[in-house]
């Protein structure tokens, strides 16, 4: 039985084909069309997934949807009544699109798929939808090494729920209860996110990331003012704060005055007060999302809790639950936000409405998210022969030696191989590598590399047999969603850093690996395994040979304000547009040197070029 399984039109639209309950492919829209976030109908993805599986759309059992999008009318309806007359402006401009196009969402997404697959709409399979935290628990238990768990989704909204708790045993998912819009701890993180100058669904990680070099001074505050949180991790918003519920901004003027002025402006320089404010709702949502944690094992009894929705990929918190709280281990499904929805939808339909038990296995069933496009030797020569580019074929244990190697010496690595990552992170295979022993490494990359924000850290990719000889972490990290310490030992305390303040922060070393280790000792892990990841577990390994370490950076490869690369022609454009030293494309090495004067001037006059 072949199922597919897609979510779209709110933004991360993808698609995911699964054969007889086995996942065998899954891909975001935006690595094919390459807008960032790409909320479109994913027929690039669909069609990859198609090919993957060597089937025609006439040839799928069933097609579905990770949305039910009547019930989110409703939600909209609803709130306009609740809150009216304010926003009906907003109201009054979403409406006719409601009307034109979602409303008869059955009929559209049957036109788009036939059109996708070159069919007829009456030759389209059956098409049905889930709900949308449905969807989200779905792709978190199924896929996860555990037979019996809590499910904890948490994200802006779905339908109408923002937070919800479920029970997975065997096949089975039962609902439990669930907080409803707009009280959301996404839609919280997100108003902060606006508030600190970032953009809202995707600079989130950015807030994450700046949370360290602030104090958390403004907690109380946000308690007293914009939250009220209970023992047991249930909270209401005080919506006299907030603009999302009737406005096209997430904050207003008493948000504002509350943190002593207005949002800072995209771009605009960072203050100690953003710095402060990203500090302070991170350890609120660390406290919620514990809470929640603990009373779920508390009201559930189980030992194991799995983890999706927008705010599970705050690794920060998912750290926290894992040290801090009583579980005896959690899983987070690697693409936990809305493009993870697809691949829940594809396996609720197997197993609650086809009643197929799981397959018994080790470990989770994501194959190390390694689940998109893959390219053939032949395939990737003949792209770089198209570019004009200069390259040396080598046999893979001479490639493994000769970029560990050139890692030892601080060049930095572009490193294509094997099939793309599924979700937002980058795993090693479509990955950027450097030396976390430079100091100069994470500003590098950043400035030359990245083109981003200099505060911005960068993960550490560490052999899994050696994960705790670095961080204090004594079990699996596979997808890079769980923030770890770095070990004391390794740790180093400059004499200057108890006088420094904010970004000041930054360019100081503190630990014996500084490109991996953040302002507060921290990092977020990904450890590699040998059986889903044999290449860069094989270069991880020979570095540790030829160095002593067993860990690289490894940030995604793109830049700045573009998708992760897809093919090879997407990798070769950026290898030129950027500052790295060499690209493993396959089996096939590029030194930026090398390449002709004439190919180089094509590419830096695409954009990209550093100051």
């Amino acid at each position: 039985m072949r199922i597919v399984g897609v979510s779209a039109y709110y933004h991360d639209s993808a698609a995911a084909l699964i054969v007889d309950g086995e996942i065998n492919a899954a891909a975001q829209e935006e690595r094919f069309t390459r807008k960032k976030h790409d909320p479109g109908f994913p027929r690039h993805a669909l069609a990859y997934c198609l090919r993957a599986g060597g089937i025609g759309l006439r040839e799928l059992d069933a097609l579905v949807f990770y949305d039910k999008p009547l019930l989110k009318f409703d939600r909209l309806l609803e709130t306009q009544i609740a809150f009216a007359p304010r926003g009906f402006r907003s109201f009054a401009a979403s409406i006719p699109i409601w009307l034109r196009e979602k409303l008869n969402l059955r009929s559209l997404l049957r036109r788009q798929f036939a059109t996708a697959g070159g069919c007829t709409v009456g030759e389209l399979p059956p098409l049905f939808f889930s709900e949308h935290h449905q969807a989200h628990a779905a792709s978190a238990f199924f896929p996860s090494p555990f037979e019996r768990a809590g499910v904890l989704c948490l994200d802006g909204v779905g339908e109408w729920a923002t937070t919800s708790v479920w029970l997975g045993e065997g096949h089975q998912l039962t609902p439990q209860w669930e907080i409803d819009f707009p009280h959301s701890l996404g839609l919280l993180y997100s108003a902060f996110t606006y508030f600190t100058g970032f953009k809202v669904n995707s600079g989130e990680y950015k807030l994450m990331g700046l949370a360290p070099y602030g104090e958390p001074r403004y907690v109380q505050l946000i308690l007293d003012h914009l939250i009220d949180v209970k023992p047991d991790g249930s909270f209401r918003l005080n919506l006299d704060y907030f603009n999302y519920t009737t406005g096209l901004t997430m904050t207003n003027e008493r948000f504002h005055a509350l943190f002593g002025g207005p949002p800072r402006k995209p771009e605009a320089r960072l203050t100690q007060r953003e710095m402060d404010v990203a500090a302070s709702i991170q350890k609120v949502t660390d406290e919620v999302v514990l809470r929640l944690a603990r009373t779920v094992h508390r009201e559930l009894g189980v030992d194991y809790l799995c983890l999706a929705g927008g705010v599970a990929l705050n690794c920060v918190a998912n750290g926290r639950v894992l040290r801090e709280g009583p579980f005896r281990d959690i899983w987070v499904q690697p693409a936990a936000g809305d493009a993870g929805g697809a691949l829940g939808a594809a396996l609720l339909l197997w197993h609650l409405y086809h009643d197929k038990a799981r397959a018994p296995r080790e470990g989770d069933a994501m194959r190390g998210a390694l689940l998109g496009p893959d390219f053939s030797e032949a395939e990737i020569r003949r792209e770089l022969d198209a570019a004009g580019a200069v390259y040396q074929r080598l046999e893979e244990p001479q490639l493994i030696d000769r970029v560990a190697r050139l890692l030892a010496e601080e060049k930095v690595i572009g490193w294509f191989q094997g099939r793309m990552e599924f979700g937002p992170r980058a795993l090693g295979a479509r990955s950027i590598l450097g030396d976390p022993r430079s100091a100069k490494m994470q500003s590098v990359m950043n400035l030359k590399i990245k083109f981003r924000e200099s505060f911005r850290p960068f993960a550490p990719s560490v052999m899994a047999e050696c994960v705790g000889d670095y961080f204090e972490l004594d079990r699996p990290s596979p997808y890079m969603l769980i923030t770890a310490p770095v070990r004391e030992e390794l740790r180093l305390a400059p004499d200057c850093q108890r006088h420094l303040t904010g970004l000041d922060k930054l360019g100081v070393p503190y630990s014996t690996i500084p490109a991996v280790t953040h302002v507060d000792y921290s990092a977020r892990v990904q450890t590699v395994h040998r059986t889903t990841n044999p290449r860069f577990h094989a270069l991880l390994q020979r570095f540790k040979a030829l160095t002593g370490c067993g860990v690289l950076v490894n940030t995604s490869f793109n830049v700045r304000g573009e998708p992760i690369v897809c093919t090879p022609a997407q990798a070769y454009q950026c290898f030129m547009r950027t500052d790295m030293d060499y690209l493993a494309l396959g089996d096939c090495l590029l030194s930026k040197a090398e390449q002709p004067r004439r190919v180089r001037e094509d590419y830096w006059g695409g954009g990209f070029e550093p100051d």
